[in-house]
């Protein structure tokens, strides 16, 4: 379809027709791995689907937090309506969800009635073994949307005349960069897995600004053997041992984190007892924990 990659907040209203036509006849199972639209397939009578749920459609229903700052025009408030009844229909068809935090399992029981099982995302590790190398500049890495809190981070780096560098694009780029001037802040824009890599083994801490669902950055700052500074809350407070693989900063206000800057000390952190942490969220438990859910829904039926 025209113009999909640059403009696909567009084709909003039609997402939910094409998830619901895939054909899945002659499936005993399904996976889906859904943040909006996959839970609303349709399986064929008989067949069990087991969503993975990394978050309930914040875009529907945190409109504000989610989208502010870009504009009602991405979403007309009326479709948003709509969309929201076929979510809760769409949250409705699984036979089993399981969540990928607690923050997740809270927010799919506020809003979909649904109570699921925890599984926390995997992290792959082997991306992440290239050798620590700190220095002196923090780094963020996130889509630039507004519920990131990107802004907080430059306003905390301006202040506490902390050098950043931040990773990742999006619709909040410009207004980032403008806001950034004369800031000591890097703007990288999009890096491949191995450039992102090289910038966690650089940093001197990652940046968690916002409430994550659950947000894996922590964790692969960790399998580098760098520490995280984060938000207390959201997923960010299931992903980090505070003083030992990070540390946090309590109010959503710009002095908060500038203060978290300046009494940060990488030397309270000890790199092997990071990457440990991070084992532990492995992909082979992940895998072996889906396994046994789906062998589960299949002997019951």
């Amino acid at each position: 379809m025209p113009g999909i990659r640059s403009h696909f907040r567009w084709y909003a209203p039609f997402y939910p027709n094409a998830f619901e036509r895939f054909d899945f006849t002659g499936y005993d199972a399904i996976v889906s791995s859904s943040s909006a639209w996959a839970k609303g397939i349709r399986v064929p009578a008989g067949c069990v689907h087991l969503c993975y749920l990394h978050s309930v459609s914040r875009f529907l229903f945190d409109y504000d937090a989610y989208v502010g700052g870009l504009g009602v025009g991405i979403l007309a408030r009326p479709l948003v309506a709509a969309l929201q009844r076929w979510d809760l229909r769409a949250a409705q068809r699984p036979t089993e969800m399981l969540a990928n935090s607690a923050t997740t399992a809270r927010r799919a029981l506020q809003y979909y009635g649904r109570t699921l099982e925890v599984l926390h995302p995997p992290v792959d590790t082997e991306r992440f073994a290239q050798r620590r190398d700190p220095r002196e500049a923090f780094l963020v890495v996130a889509r630039m949307l507004p519920y990131k809190r990107i802004d907080l981070a430059i306003d905390a780096a301006r202040i506490a005349n902390a050098p950043l560098r931040i990773v990742g694009d999006g619709p909040m780029r410009a207004a980032l960069e403008r806001r950034a001037q004369g800031a000591p802040v890097t703007f990288l824009g999009e890096l491949g897995d191995h450039a992102i890599a090289e910038e966690l083994a650089h940093a001197r801490a990652v940046i968690v600004p916002g409430i994550e669902d659950f947000g894996l950055m922590p964790l692969e700052a960790a399998a580098s053997g760098t520490p995280s500074i984060a938000y207390r809350a959201g997923g960010a407070t299931e992903s980090i041992i505070e003083g030992r693989t990070g540390s946090f900063f309590d109010r959503p206000e710009a002095e908060d984190l500038a203060a978290a800057f300046l009494r940060f000390d990488a030397r309270a952190f000890d790199e092997e007892q990071l990457r440990a942490h991070a084992a532990d969220f492995s992909n082979r438990a992940f895998v072996e924990k889906i396994r046994t859910r789906l062998g589960a829904l299949l002997d019951a039926r």
